[in-house]
This record gives structure tokens, sequence and C-alpha cells, in this order.
């Protein structure tokens, strides 16, 4: 009897789909692998309405004649790896409007039969209007957000190197790492070449140390005291070269991001010269930090500077720039900005009662952005650290931490969306804010309940005797 139920329940679900009013008439559905690609066209189109093709770039351009053809105006695929990419940028280009969907969204409506193809399937629900296309930022900021992420994995790939550098230390009993905060910084690069070329001494090694050092020379001659084997120092020279090696290719990646900020229009009415910027804020120090004109770079793209944001530096404002864009159009609101972001509650409902909250996994690159940002104001004196520290004490580290970068989100999306600069009211002013709040809550709360709030008077002092 319940399968029975549940077939009547899926025949009925069905129905409805079918008598959906369409929303796009002209509106094909793209299945992409890495070998083939099956596209359908609406129903109603003569002659064949499934078809495949290749992959190679003169398949492509068949697929769109194909499609102009028939007279097709919108399309649906899914964000299959990086397949999709080739095909999205020649249909867009030919004037065809590309919904790039969520694999994940197409699964949850309900009515699929198993005898319907993948492309068939997107093409019903993009014609019926179910799909929605994910955000993709303009073709200029799409190009910068490649070179950055490129340079991001060029990090990443750099970042083992150092670990192997201090590995052949420590087999040496070399304790550089020790006595050095930074085994890639001034003093650490020095003493490592030197050790490269072939010196063993650790008087002259430690002679290299810069003023900035904390550790002194006679400390750094004692870390530098050890044994010298052969196989070692050849695995430290290898890795100082590979470590070498990416930071040119990182240096060759900035200089590609460079000439492309240059030849990037401004998204306003760019006054010459452009003033100048606000010093940098006080203690600030981004590892891995880019190119010097970077900051003037957004001033000149935006009109607004997101450095001067407590929390963001130059790295995390062109990443930040680069994943969104400068269009706030996109999102209806702030709310759904911060829900894109992954910085907003996901509540579980029922029954008009929150069983559950949480904020779901995302690898959004923008999101991760916001979070370091948050992380670096948890102990500063600006408005976003005194409410990580009021939010600490209520949720916890965790907790306080996501909602702080959500404020920072919040700021970041009225600044572009109504061209405002920001403004910090420091943390003093953060607490009376809170302070004015709190009070007027009371005050509210006092009247609900029938009673009048009054300030305590104070004591008078007592008088000596």
């Amino acid at each position: 009897m319940s399968k029975n139920k549940g077939r009547q329940r899926r025949a009925k679900g069905q129905a409805r789909l079918d008598t959906l009013g369409i929303v796009h008439a002209n509106a094909a559905g793209i299945d992409i692998g890495s070998r083939e690609i099956w596209v359908a066209l609406p129903p109603d189109r003569e002659g064949e309405t499934v078809r495949c093709f290749g992959t190679f770039t003169p398949d492509l351009h068949a697929l769109a004649d194909w499609l102009v053809e028939n007279r097709i105006d919108t399309v649906a695929m899914e964000s299959t790896g990086v397949y999709w990419i080739p095909l999205f940028e020649l249909l867009e280009a030919r004037g065809i409007r590309v919904f790039l969907v969520n694999a994940r969204h197409v699964k949850h409506v309900p009515g699929r039969k198993s005898d319907v193809l993948d492309c068939q399937w997107l093409q019903k629900l993009h014609s019926l209007g179910l799909l929605t296309g994910s955000f993709r930022p303009d073709a200029e900021m799409v190009t910068l957000r490649t070179y950055l992420r490129h340079r991001a994995e060029l990090i990443q790939h750099r970042a083992p190197h150092i670990l192997h550098l201090q590995k052949a230390l420590q087999q040496m009993n070399l304790q550089l790492h020790h006595v050095l905060s930074d085994l890639t910084g001034v003093t650490g690069l020095q003493i490592l070449r030197a050790i490269v070329a072939g010196e063993r001494d650790p008087q002259v090694l430690a002679a290299f140390r810069q003023p900035g050092c904390k550790a002194d020379e006679a400390t750094i001659v004692k870390a530098l005291t050890g044994s010298w084997r052969d196989e070692y120092l050849f695995t430290l020279q290898q890795s100082l070269e590979l470590f070498d090696f990416f930071t040119s290719q990182i240096n060759a990646c900035d200089a590609h991001i460079e000439r492309h900020f240059a030849a990037v229009k401004p998204r306003w009415d760019a006054p010459t010269p452009l003033p100048d910027l606000p010093p940098i804020k006080p203690n600030s120090r981004t590892k891995n930090k880019p190119a010097q004109s970077t900051r003037q770079h957004l001033f000149r793209l935006l009109g607004l500077d997101l450095v001067a944001v407590e929390g963001i530096s130059a790295s995390l404002a062109q990443t930040i720039l680069s994943e969104i864009g400068s269009d706030m159009s996109k999102w209806p609101g702030v709310k759904h900005f911060a829900s894109w972001l992954g910085l907003a509650p996901h509540n579980d409902v029922s029954g008009g009662k929150v069983l559950r909250s949480r904020t779901l996994k995302t690898d959004n690159r923008a999101g991760q952005a916001f979070r370091q940002a948050a992380a670096s104001v948890t102990r500063s004196h600006s408005a976003f650290g005194a409410f990580y520290r009021r939010k600490r004490a209520q949720l916890g580290p965790a907790q306080a931490l996501v909602a702080t970068a959500h404020k920072i989100a919040r700021t970041v999306y009225f600044m572009l969306k109504y061209k405002v600069p920001f403004q910090d009211i420091g943390a003093e002013g953060y607490e009376s804010q809170q302070r004015e709040r709190e009070l007027a809550y009371l005050q509210r709360k006092a009247a609900k309940l029938g009673f009048d709030l009054a300030p305590r008077e104070q004591a008078p002092e007592p008088t000596a005797a």
C-alpha cells in the first residue's frame, strides 16, 4: 500500500511539473563531459533535438552554430570541473546567455524519469525557470581572478620546500629556525645561501644577522654549530633552488597582474590625478604581499580604499575584488551576499522552532578572505575588534570569528554598493553605541512591564572626620 501511495505522489508531482508555464521558450540543456558533450533542444524544434558533440575546438564551434540555427538564446549547463569553461566563453561570445547551475540544485527538483538524458532534464528545468545561474564576475575580473588563483597555488607549492629546508637543517642539528622567526627572511636567506656556497664557520654565518633579529649573534653562533653532512647539504641546496624557482614564478605572475591592473578601466569617474591615499595602517605586515602599487590600482578602479577597512590588506583586497567584482546588484540584498559567501547561518526550522543553526561548508574564496580579515582584528582597538571580543564572550571563538567576518563583508558590500568610504569609530565608539542600544532595550522592556527605568543615584563621598 505504501509503495502505491509513493507512486501516486510521484505521478502527481510529475503532472504538476508538466503543467508549469514556460519561462525560457528558446532554452537548451548541455551535459558536459571530458570527451563528449550532449545537447538537448526544445521538443518543438524540427528534426533532431538531441545531439552529441566532441570537445575539440571545431566541435564547440559546430555546437554553437547548431544552437544559433535553432534560435536558441539561453542554455543551462552544470559546472563540471573546468570542462565547461571553453564552451561557456564561446557561447558567451556568440551572444547566448549561459546559466551555469549547481549540480545539487538540479538533483533537488523532483520528477526525474530514468529514461531522460541529463541534457534533456536540464533543458526542461531551464525552460520552466527552475534553475538559477551561478555568479560569475565580468570578463576583466575573471582574468584577474585567474592570475590571483594561480599565484595562490604557486605560494602553496613553494611552502613545502621551506619545510624541506628546515628539515635538512634539523638533521644537521643546525637549529636556525629556533633563533629566527622567519627562515626565509633577509637574515635566514643570506645564511642559507652562504651555507650552500660552502661557508661553514658559525662566526661568519652569524655576521649576516640583521639589526631587527631578536636573537643576539652569540645565540645564532650556537644554533649554527652542527654536523655538516653531504647528503643533507645536497637536500638543502635543492630545496633552496626550488624555493628560489617558485619565488621567481610568483614575481613573474605579479608582473602580469600589474599589467592587467593598468589595463582595466575604472568603475567610476576617476579624477586626474588621483588623490593621495592615507598612510598604511600601523603594524601592518603581510606575508607574500603583492606589488606596492596594488592599493593605488584598487582605488583607481573602485574609487574606494578597501585597504582602509580594518583587517583587509592589499592582498586580501585584490582577492575579494577578483572574486565578487564591483557590481553589487548581482545580489538582491546584503543577506543574499552573506549567504553566498558562506558567512550566514543556515537554520533548520520545524514548527516555528529553530532545531539547528550552523554555517554550511563552502570553498568560497571571498568568504575565506573575509575570515582571514576577521582573524587579524581579534586584538585590535577597532570597532571590529570590540565586536569580536563581545561575540566571543557570548558564542565562543569559532562563531565569533564567523560573525566578525560577516560584519566585515557587510561593510564591504555597502561600500561598493553606495560608494561610501570606510570610517572606523574605534573600540570606544563601538562600546558607546552598544551601551546606548542596551539602555534603549531596557527602557522598552521596563515600559512594557509597567515600570520606569531611572539611573541609580550615586552615594555621597564620605567626609573626613
